[in-house]
């Protein structure tokens, strides 16, 4: 499903209210608050190729954050790219999320939302051309593409606007998370 030869970026969106309040928030419209918007304008100042394609989830916490963080660029939406609905969890304190593996009352199962993921990143590739494919998105769908990378999906949450690098490797794929000071990505 994702091209095995192709790097592609995937960011969190900026901390949102629900993120703060410790809340389930999969279909739900989180805000971003204001750190999480200072955190996505940060983003502009980091070192960046020169060409990228930027996809972004249709939910407005992710394409508030990309407008911040790539300012002038006009992302594309993809909606394979939106969170995971958590059906009856949703707006619910976080301590009651269920196993990944279960499907909520109402919500997503968990191989749909590898299926449709997957087919976003492939998406994503394709249509980026020989620019690097750099998608802002949410937590769920971070989990989703290690998973599909050969990864894991439990563990912890992957943290706001921090960008993960997932690249081929001869010994499969690898995820990185970049730092300020990487420019491992702009070579």
């Amino acid at each position: 499903m994702i091209d095995p030869r192709r790097p592609f970026v995937l960011i969190r969106h900026g901390q949102t209210d629900a993120n703060r309040d410790g809340l389930i928030a999969g279909r739900i419209e989180a805000q971003l608050t204001e750190a999480g918007r200072a955190a996505a304008r940060a983003l502009a100042g980091r070192p960046w190729p020169a060409a990228i394609a930027l996809f972004v989830s249709p939910q407005a916490r992710a394409r508030d954050t990309a407008l911040l963080a790539f300012p002038g660029r006009l992302p594309v939406i993809l909606g394979g790219l939106r969170e995971r609905d958590w059906g009856q969890f949703e707006g619910r304190p976080i301590h009651e999320m269920p196993a990944r593996e279960a499907t909520p009352e109402g919500g997503e199962p968990w191989p749909a939302m590898l299926g449709r993921v997957g087919g976003a990143i492939r998406a994503a590739q394709d249509r980026a051309g020989a620019a690097l494919p750099v998608l802002v998105a949410h937590s769920g769908v971070i989990r989703a593409a290690r998973q599909l990378t050969g990864g894991s999906a439990h563990g912890p949450s992957p943290a706001n606007t921090t960008p993960h690098l997932f690249r081929p490797t001869a010994a499969g794929w690898c995820e990185e998370i970049l730092t300020e000071k990487d420019s491992i990505w702009t070579a």
